[in-house]
């Protein structure tokens, strides 16, 4: 029996070799799919099948999809399409046309009031904790913001996400919810809510009231009953393209900050840090018995610095002003007058370059303090700025991250601004980098001639009038400055860089003076202030000396403030800080145009090489 079974299976397997085609020349023989040689058919049969059905499955979800996408869009979605791909001109005509529009039946485009509830941050805060599809309690909750993005839902359905404040609400709108159609025919309400809805654009400003409650996806939202166009936008917001995060061209950033505001939430985040930090300086001055004052912005004599002033016109006294440069000389008249800590916040006018870190407008604090000296100010500048990055970043080391440049990769720096800081004394550091001992008295031709000679040695480039402050301040910006990651002082400057600092108690020739840097960049000035109005005269009559040889960033003499000094000023420390450049660190920026709302731009079609050290 046994033989007879193998014997006719044998023959069924020889018949089927024989009737099997032969493979093709050139063709290798199919092989059998791994793992099914030696499979029963029952195995084969049913993996088959499944094969079969998921190819189906496959081919059925295919066509599927290209019956969705060849299904014509609703009206209304591909009514926004097609405008979002408008000509931004064509856009515009279309947007004053319906505002035109409006104003001839008799209604106002602009309405004069909408009563909101609350702001939507604390929208926000109030109706977070509601469960995923469910609704709260409280009715006729009004909220306005700016339409930020629009989509259609379906027939009689709309989604908006609405911005304002720095917090985003979704508007879950839909026809049935609206109290003005309540009681039409279907077809009415719809064709109601469509007209509605045509008329709302990405980056109007709206009104909508209705109910709080989240959706079943758990997307906190407002239902409204009603929605009121308070502000059409005229222009179409700008696209942001795929894996951007906003607005990205740093021309219209900053030439139409409003945009940029509109566009980029960091950029709000960017003022407000900004805010803060003079908010955090305000506060700690005022806790320390000091009084904020203010004092004249246009000065007979631009006094209290060595900077190139912007001059302007008194029409009714027939007199050339001086936008100030600093607010110095008026502060320590306060002083002599028994105003024993006096500061202000203001704005200072420098005639001078555009780059990263100078605007030709800038904000600084000054403060005067009676009977303390520059080691006092030292100590206290510590802790200022130590207690600011702490309270506002939270922690004592700040992050910057530097784009990357022309064959350098990005890169990322961090620093430290934990107490207390690092000092370089200014001569002794420059001698002892250089490997040099820089010749005494510093006045004395010597030691211009000496400074010449270091200059040239090493590639450092100054411009004239070769002056030895001039020359000095090169050498030190090239040497010592390029140390100053971290907070340093650079302290004890020379008496001729400095006509308005007291003289060191124990290095002739030097004065107590310090200029904090950090990120290599100036953050400070300050010093013991000189009150002796007879030495005061004859730095002045130094500066002038100076501005006669070409440098017009030498002082004037201003017998106005020394006859102040013949009154008396007590022993007194100045001290400035930058309050723009100190943002630039707390908020992660290179450029000092980031942290000013309206920095200082080139007129729009002047050439780009009009000033070549002008950005």
């Amino acid at each position: 029996f046994f033989f007879s079974i193998s014997h006719r299976a044998s023959l069924r397997r020889s018949t089927r070799a024989t009737l099997s085609p032969l493979p093709m020349p050139d063709e290798p023989e199919a092989a059998a799919p791994a793992g099914e040689a030696g499979l029963s058919k029952n195995e084969q049969k049913r993996r088959a099948k499944q094969e079969a059905q998921a190819k189906a499955k496959a081919e059925k979800a295919a066509a599927k999809a290209a019956a969705d996408a060849a299904k014509p869009k609703p009206a209304a979605a591909a009514q926004e399409e097609e405008e979002e791909e408008q000509d931004p001109t064509k856009y515009f005509e279309n947007r004053l046309t319906f505002v035109n529009g409006v104003k001839e039946k008799g209604a106002n485009p602009y309405p004069h009031k909408f009563q909101t509830s609350m702001q939507l941050p604390d929208y926000v805060a109030k109706y977070e904790s509601i469960g995923s599809g469910e609704m709260s309690a409280d009715g006729g909750v009004g909220l306005a913001g700016r339409i930020a993005t629009k989509r259609a839902g379906g027939k009689g359905l709309v989604f908006f996400d609405v911005v304002g404040d720095g917090a985003k609400v979704q508007v879950f709108a839909s026809a049935d919810k609206f109290s003005d159609y309540a009681g039409l025919e279907k077809d009415e309400k719809a064709a109601r809510f469509s007209a509605l809805m045509s008329t709302l654009k990405r980056g109007d400003i709206v009104g909508v009231r209705g109910t709080p409650g989240k959706t079943k996806r758990g997307e906190l939202s407002l239902f409204p009953t009603d929605m009121l166009l308070l502000t059409p936008c005229l222009h179409m917001l700008p696209k942001v393209p795929p894996g951007s995060s906003g607005l990205a061209d740093k021309e219209t950033r900053y030439r139409q900050r409003y945009l940029d505001l509109i566009m980029n939430p960091t950029t709000r985040s960017t003022f407000i840090t900004r805010t803060r930090a003079i908010n955090f300086l305000r506060r700690f001055l005022d806790m320390h018995g000091f009084l904020e004052v203010e004092t004249p912005m246009m000065n007979a004599i631009p006094g209290g610095a060595t900077a190139r002033p912007f001059i302007t016109k008194h029409n009714d006294l027939n007199l050339d002003m001086y936008m100030r440069i600093a607010p110095e000389l008026y502060l320590k008249m306060l002083v002599v007058g028994g105003l024993d800590r006096v500061y202000e916040i203001g704005r200072l006018f420098r005639n001078e370059g555009m780059d990263l870190t100078h605007n030709p407008e800038f904000t600084t604090c000054e403060f005067y303090w009676a009977y303390a000296d520059y080691e006092d100010l030292i100590k206290f500048t510590e802790e200022l700025l130590s207690q600011m990055v702490l309270n506002i970043c939270g922690g004592y080391k700040v992050k910057l991250h530097l784009e990357a440049k022309l064959g350098e990769p990005a890169k990322e720096l961090e620093i430290d601004f934990t107490p207390p800081f690092r000092r370089i004394p200014m001569i002794s550091g420059l001698e002892e980098k250089l490997g040099v001992k820089i010749p005494t008295p510093l006045e004395s031709d010597e030691t211009n001639a000496f400074l010449k000679g270091l200059c040239a040695e090493h590639g450092v480039e100054c411009k004239p009038p070769l002056t030895t402050y001039r020359l000095l301040d090169k050498l030190v910006g090239e040497f010592l400055e390029s140390q100053c990651l971290h907070p340093t002082f650079i302290t004890d400057h020379p008496k001729i860089m400095s006509p308005l600092a007291k003289d060191h108690r124990s290095k002739p020739g030097l004065t107590e003076r310090f200029e904090l840097f950090a990120n290599y960049h100036e953050m400070c000035n300050a010093y013991t202030e000189l009150n002796d109005p007879v030495e005061q005269r004859a730095r002045f009559a130094a500066q002038a000396k100076d501005k006669a040889a070409g440098d017009d960033e030498a002082m004037f003499v201003d017998d106005g403030f020394i006859t102040a000094l013949e009154y008396g000023l007590p022993p007194t420390a100045g001290w400035g800080m930058g309050i723009d450049r100190l943002c630039m660190l707390l908020t992660d920026n290179e450029s000092i145009k980031e942290v000013l709302l309206f920095p200082a731009m080139r007129p729009v079609g002047m050439a780009a090489d009009f000033n070549p050290d002008c950005q």
